[in-house]
Formats: C-alpha cells, sequence, structure tokens
C-alpha cells in the first residue's frame, strides 16, 4: 500500500464497478445507448472498467480530452461542449480516424464548421431545457432550421440529433423535482424529435444529467444517456437524494496538521487546490466543503453533520468539530473528506490511489 503523506483521492474500485454496473443495466432496460461522460474521470485506466459492462461509445468535453481517450483505443466519442471553432484543425484530425460527434448551437459555428470540415463528423445541436447555460431554446425551431441549412453545405456533416444536459436538476429541491424537470425536458426534445423526424428518420435524442439518469424511469423518445458523475457520486448527489453515502466512491484524504481547541478546529493539509470552493448549506445553516470519516481503533467511522469542512485557503481546510470527536483526531492522523463535488475534486487531484493501492494517472500526468 503506498504510503499516504499529503492530500490524495482515493477511490472505491467496488463502488465505482457497481456504480457503472447498475447504470449499465438501467439503459440496456430502457434500450437506451449508454454513452457516459468520461469528464469525471479523465482516465483511460477506469475508462477500461467501462468496456466490463459492453460500453464502447464515450461522452467527452473537451477536444483535448477525445484526443486522449483516442489515443487510448476509443473510437466512438462525442464531444459535449459547444464546437470552439479555433479548434476545427484538431477536430479534423480526430475525425480523420475515429466517429466524431460535435455540438453546434448557432450560426456562427455551423459556418465554420461547414466552411472547414473536411472528414465525416456527425452533429448534435445543443438544447437549453431549462438549464440556463448555454444552447438553443427549443421554441427557437427558425435557428435550428437555418442551422440546418447552412450545414447542409458541406455533406461531410451528419446531423444526429438534438442534445441537452438538464443541469437545472442540480438545484431541484426535492426528488419529485428532479422528475418535474426531466419530463419537461422530455416533453421539449420529444416535440423537436418530432417535428423534424420526417426529414431525418434516423434523428436521436441524447440526455445526460446524473440525477435524472440514476432517479428517472420515463426515457420516453430517447436514445442515449451520457451521465458522467455516477461513477463516482458525491455529496451533492446524496444531498438531492440521488445516491446513499456507500454509493459514493471517492474520498480525498488528508493529513491533520494542527488542532485549535478554543475553537474546536482541525486543520487538515487540504484546500481549495484539492476541493474547490463549492459548497453546502450543512445543518446549521453554514456552509460546508465536505463530510468527514475517521479511523477509530482500526474502524472506519463517520462523524456526525455536526463535524464538517467549514473553511478553505490555498492548502489549509479547517474541520469544525464537536468535543467528542475533537478528541478523536490527533496531529499525523489521516482524515477522509467526502467531496461536495467530485468532477472539480477529481479534477484538481490529477491521479488517484485506490483502496486496493493502486496508482491510477489522469489525463497529462
Amino acid at each position: 500500500m503506498v504510503e499516504i503523506i499529503r492530500p490524495t483521492l482515493v477511490i472505491n474500485k467496488d463502488v465505482c464497478l457497481q456504480n457503472i454496473e447498475k447504470m449499465a443495466q438501467k439503459a440496456k432496460s430502457h434500450k437506451l445507448r449508454f454513452r457516459p461522460h468520461f469528464k469525471t474521470h479523465q482516465s483511460a485506466k477506469i475508462g477500461d472498467w467501462f468496456r466490463i459492462f459492453g460500453v464502447d461509445a464515450i461522452t467527452v468535453s473537451s477536444v483535448q480530452m477525445a484526443e486522449y481517450f483516442a489515443r487510448n483505443g476509443w473510437n466512438d466519442i462525442t464531444i459535449a461542449f459547444p464546437l470552439n471553432i479555433l479548434e476545427i484543425g484538431n477536430i479534423n484530425r480526430l475525425a480523420a480516424n475515429i466517429k466524431l460527434n460535435v455540438l453546434i448551437e448557432n450560426r456562427e459555428a455551423a459556418t465554420a464548421l461547414s466552411k472547414r470540415a473536411t472528414n465525416p463528423v456527425g452533429v448534435f445541436f445543443k438544447i437549453d431545457t431549462g438549464a440556463t447555460r448555454t444552447g438553443i431554446d427549443p421554441s427557437k425551431t427558425g435557428t435550428i432550421n437555418s442551422i440546418l441549412e447552412i450545414l447542409s453545405n458541406n455533406k461531410k456533416i451528419t446531423f444526429k440529433g438534438f442534445l441537452t444536459h438538464a443541469g437545472h436538476t442540480y438545484s431541484a429541491l426535492s426528488t419529485n423535482e428532479i422528475f418535474s424537470r426531466h419530463f419537461d425536458a422530455l416533453l421539449k426534445l420529444k416535440n423537436l424529435k418530432k417535428k423534424y423526424q420526417s426529414r431525418f428518420p434516423d434523428i436521436e435524442v441524447s440526455i445526460g444529467d446524473t440525477p435524472s439518469c440514476t432517479l428517472c424511469t420515463n426515457f420516453n423518445g430517447v436514445d442515449e444517456i451520457r451521465p458522467g458523475n455516477f461513477v463516482f457520486y458525491d455529496l451533492m448527489q446524496y444531498n438531492l437524494g440521488v445516491c446513499s453515502l456507500d454509493d459514493i466512491a471517492v474520498r480525498m484524504v488528508c493529513p491533520v496538521v494542527a488542532k485549535h481547541p478554543s475553537r474546536s478546529e482541525i486543520v487538515i493539509y487540504g484546500g481549495a487546490i484539492h476541493f474547490s470552493r463549492e459548497s453546502l448549506i450543512n445543518v446549521d445553516g453554514k456552509p460546508f466543503f465536505g463530510r468527514i470519516y475517521i479511523r477509530n481503533n482500526g474502524e472506519e467511522k463517520l462523524l456526525s453533520e455536526r463535524n464538517y469542512l467549514s473553511k478553505l485557503s490555498q492548502e489549509h481546510g479547517i474541520i469544525k468539530v464537536s468535543q467528542k470527536s475533537f478528541n478523536l483526531i490527533q496531529i499525523g492522523d489521516l482524515v477522509e473528506v467526502v467531496p461536495i463535488h467530485s468532477c472539480l475534486t477529481a479534477n484538481l487531484a490529477r491521479k488517484y490511489l485506490t483502496t486496493e493501492g493502486e496508482e491510477i494517472p489522469m489525463i497529462n500526468t
């Protein structure tokens, strides 16, 4: 086992495999293509775990990530991020060797791709179904039609269909609200599909948020799902009621470097450069950045919600603890912090250590 002496992101492989298998089985039972988003783990090694369950098509969030996974044997990739016209040269090189899909949501990007695409490439239209981050409003069929006309000028381009990420499920206040937002997104996409299906018989609908893909059972009109966070889950998903604590496969293990009894605070080596500054509101009404596990007499122990990662600076993390828990943790101990958002935490860590002691690199490490 590798000795942990600094902040280390530890993943439980068995839990990851259980999460992957469960989502793969769900996709199969609903006759959906399972195209998981690899931006969460960003690792060729972890990517191989998906192959065990028959996954052969993936989603990524950047051209660079697509290049990395293409080098590691993945040949059916969707870049689920609006087309960056400055990278069309890289996209052409990728499309020469793999089956590649890109996202379009405006005439400018469509024009650039239509003029410069030199190899077959699939295009999904990014549709905003309520997240209001980016994408075409589903009512703007005039915009959709004009973009389709632009793309038709290049026979290398194939219109694949409509894609959305219902990210507003992450701000839902209940599981019922997740169901409601998911159903609303389905209605919008189903109407678009119906409107264009006579012109494009093979048109597809692709959805991708982990809350909907985990909880919901209505996928009427959907052809593929693209969840990513589910491989690890995190406290954000737990707080939404999407997963249990036992489903969370990732923890940041941090050394204890100081104790301050007058404030009931413990200082760890593990700050904003390890966790990011995303937070949730704790039971005491204050923001927190992670839940705490400790090892007590060789046994794993989850501390109550009154014990939490309360502050972050660059390398420092401050854990607020009860008096009872304060006495359980000593300088030099390791504490395990369940992160709020596993995707950003993994991106900051750049590598993993499994509970079996295997070191796993990520892209560009």
